[in-house]
């Protein structure tokens, strides 16, 4: 069944759902459907969706169909590792994945699934992706499921993470360079864009990215556009200016 056609704000929708809240967070069970159908899910790590297959299933759908084997994916912003899951099989013993994460809550369950499901191409890198290197703020929701980099003062998170950009690991050894790279960082996508202009312009990954906010959405196509890549969205932007955009380069 797919949850995402039955609003949760309807009685209809909250009778459907009331069965999941009966299974334990901590159950360990198989995805339903889609290309990682079978690999093992901790059910409290995140959405139902994600065990029962039709997380963003448009953009899965097309990870699944323009990832090829021996390749090299970066996942940006992992959370419990759906992406890193999906990118991992797809790429195949002889491709890898780089897992970037800082939160410790999403760390655990990331590592997590990539114990249950015996999986040796992912490595984890426990820092945010961000402009500069350094220590930064960062937020979480309520939840401890989502975050983002924040500002100081008021507006400072009360986590402090570690943040790197993806040119100085590149540059500096600790990875290897991208054929792909998935991007959602909750706002904090252009700061992590500009942070790895010498790693796009000279590796030419295809890039999948979240943008949340309007402004962020025009300020990263432009930005990509202006180091010629075409960017297209994926499905139509919601209502508060998020999206998802597949960048090619030209």
């Amino acid at each position: 069944m797919n949850l995402r056609a039955i609003s949760s704000a309807t009685w209809a929708g909250k009778i459907v759902r009331l069965p999941l809240s009966l299974i334990p967070r901590d159950a360990v069970l198989p995805i339903l459907q889609g290309r990682l159908r079978g690999q093992h899910w901790i059910v409290g790590s995140a959405l139902h969706r994600c065990w029962m297959g039709f997380y963003e299933f448009d953009k899965q759908q097309l990870i699944a169909s323009v990832v090829q084997p021996e390749t090299v994916f970066y996942d940006v912003g992992a959370n419990v590792g759906f992406y890193s899951l999906l990118a991992a099989l797809l790429v195949g013993a002889r491709g890898r994945v780089f897992a970037f994460e800082p939160l410790p809550r999403n760390l655990a369950y990331l590592k997590r699934h990539l114990a249950l499901n015996r999986v040796a191409n992912v490595e984890t890198v426990e820092l945010a992706i961000g402009e500069q290197d350094g220590v930064a703020s960062f937020a979480a929701e309520s939840t401890g499921l989502m975050g983002h980099l924040s500002g100081a003062g008021a507006h400072a998170g009360t986590l402090s993470v570690p943040v790197a950009t993806l040119d100085a690991l590149l540059d500096g050894g600790k990875l290897v360079p991208p054929d792909y790279i998935k991007m959602d960082i909750e706002g904090a996508e252009l700061s992590a864009l500009r942070g790895a202009r010498n790693c796009i312009q000279r590796h030419r990954p295809l890039i999948f990215l979240a943008t949340h906010g309007r402004d962020v959405h025009t300020a990263c196509c432009r930005l990509l556009e202006s180091w010629e890549y075409e960017c297209r969205e994926l499905g139509s932007p919601a209502a508060d200016g998020c999206g998802e955009v597949v960048a090619r380069p030209s």
